[in-house]
């Protein structure tokens, strides 16, 4: 029957691209001679393989988050909301494939990571530094946390421009003054290096958004947006802390820290404090 190839017919269609001499094919457009390349485990473990791979993976999320969460920044500054929305949704399904990457990981037994846990050193992924730009743009300030960076000279520079400029909630509470609502001076020109902390007077203002969600449309889904966001993220944590412990018990971390009991301890950290608070107040 014309047009039926069988199941031993080619499936290459006329007019498809065969020859790519001189030209551009999937390989190269992607790198994937370098990106497949660089996964180099340093022991004979089978599972190291798998651990090089999860991590290089979520770097690759991570790096596609920030650059969304840029997106947002800017739109929120020059009072694009329907852009933003559109970023912070992407970050929150950038999140959700951060999430199931701890399952993937989980599989792995104490047994098969002590096989090769020597050869990572001090590493950690608590010194990536693109988790730590990730925070920063969220709001979770701390300039302590540079020192780690410091043998970076590039990754330290951008990261403490990082700590300096406004939070993606800073340029969310700059927006809702700019719409009329009485956020107070302190939260709209501050020392940008700390942690913004949770303002009574920040809360009465999303309170009157979410008390009149039909004359604040717009600003009642920026905070859903970003409630959103902190939910996912939080998810994110809880997961890397149950696998953690999962595979390595109570044991301290590579890099030196307490291992579990310091994950759990970024659990009680909210980037957003006064969306969750309102809520007993509704």
């Amino acid at each position: 029957m014309a047009g039926n190839t069988g199941s031993t017919g080619s499936r290459i269609e006329p007019g498809m691209t065969t020859d790519f001499k001189d030209r551009m094919d999937y390989g190269s457009y992607l790198g994937l001679d370098l990106l497949l390349a660089a996964q180099k485990p340093l022991s004979d473990a089978p599972d190291e393989l798998l651990f090089i791979t999860i991590h290089q993976v979520q770097e690759l999320w991570l790096k596609l988050a920030t650059h969304e969460l840029d997106g947002a920044i800017a739109a929120l500054r020059n009072d694009e909301l329907q852009p933003a929305f559109k970023s912070l949704a992407r970050v929150s399904r950038i999140q959700a494939q951060l999430i199931s990457a701890w399952d993937v990981l989980s599989t792995m037994t104490p047994a098969d990571y002590l096989a090769f846990r020597d050869a990572l050193g001090q590493s950690s992924g608590f010194q990536s530094y693109q988790y730590r730009a990730l925070e920063f743009r969220l709001g979770a300030k701390d300039p302590r946390m540079l020192a780690m960076h410091q043998h970076h000279k590039a990754h330290h520079a951008h990261l403490e421009a990082l700590l300096a400029a406004p939070s993606l909630y800073d340029e969310a509470l700059r927006l809702l003054a700019r719409h009329g609502l009485p956020i107070p001076a302190e939260c709209l020109e501050r020392d940008w290096r700390q942690p913004h902390v949770s303002n009574p007077a920040v809360r009465a203002a999303w309170l009157t958004v979410y008390r009149d969600t039909h004359r604040y449309f717009d600003l009642y889904e920026l905070a859903e947006e970003l409630v959103d966001v902190e939910d996912q993220f939080q998810q994110w944590r809880f997961r890397h802390m149950k696998t953690v412990e999962r595979i390595i018990g109570f044991k301290p971390g590579t890099g030196g820290s307490s291992g579990v009991k310091f994950l759990r301890t970024a659990l009680e950290r909210s980037f957003f404090p006064e969306l969750w608070e309102l809520r007993s107040e509704l």
